[in-house]
């Protein structure tokens, strides 16, 4: 019975919630509407709007050496995160199984490479948060919701992989499913919005010939 909710009604309520809600919040930013800027153009708007999003890539010299923790921990969470969700052989034969289309997923000690740099990458940045009396200031709830949710699913999915029990998978899957219905009402949305939110600064200060 558990097995048919999640892998059915659950799983098809998760999908329609997730997708859902990205389209609402993508609709919500790009209805919105631009104020009219009456200034005289000193620069290109779509030049401002893509170096801004190249630039925010790296931080800028002047600070880069107080953030090199968070900078460095970032990036071990999201490169590792990525290969997970795109390159792990489960979410490759999953999709296929779904919609015929599949690729090269990575070897399995390239999978565990991924997940444990995933994974310290996210603990260190919760730790960060926990112990810089900054950061826990003007952290919400949210916050930590998201990364304990992201860290079950990770840490879920490690144990699927080794297939000697069902209800690892389910719980995964399960997992996966509350995370996705959480994901569209919570701060990681930025992970659909952080490429239009800059590209807007960059193309407003583009467009004044300020180079930020």
């Amino acid at each position: 019975m558990l097995k048919e909710l999640i892998d059915g009604i659950f799983w098809d309520i998760a999908l329609i919630v997730f997708l859902a809600g990205i389209v609402w919040n993508l609709l919500a930013v790009f209805t919105r509407g631009i104020k009219k800027d009456l200034a005289v153009p000193r620069g290109s708007g779509l030049v401002g709007a893509v170096m801004t999003n190249v630039r925010r890539f790296y931080p800028h010299h002047e600070i880069a050496p107080r953030i090199r923790f968070q900078v460095v921990s970032g990036y071990l969470f999201h490169v590792g995160l990525l290969v997970l969700l795109f390159f792990a052989r489960p979410h490759v034969e999953f999709v296929k199984d779904i919609s015929g289309v599949g690729w090269t997923p990575v070897p399995d000690w390239i999978f565990n490479l991924a997940y444990e740099i995933a994974f310290a990458g996210l603990l260190l940045l919760l730790l960060y948060r926990l112990l810089s009396p900054v950061t826990r200031l003007i952290s919400r709830t949210d916050s930590y919701v998201g990364s304990i949710l992201v860290l079950l699913v990770m840490f879920s999915g490690c144990l699927a992989m080794l297939e000697s029990f069902e209800g690892l998978r389910l719980f995964h899957r399960f997992m996966v499913e509350l995370l996705m219905i959480y994901f569209p009402f919570s701060s990681l949305m930025h992970a659909f919005l952080f490429i239009p939110s800059r590209g807007y600064s960059g193309a407003m200060f583009g467009r004044r010939g300020v180079d930020i």
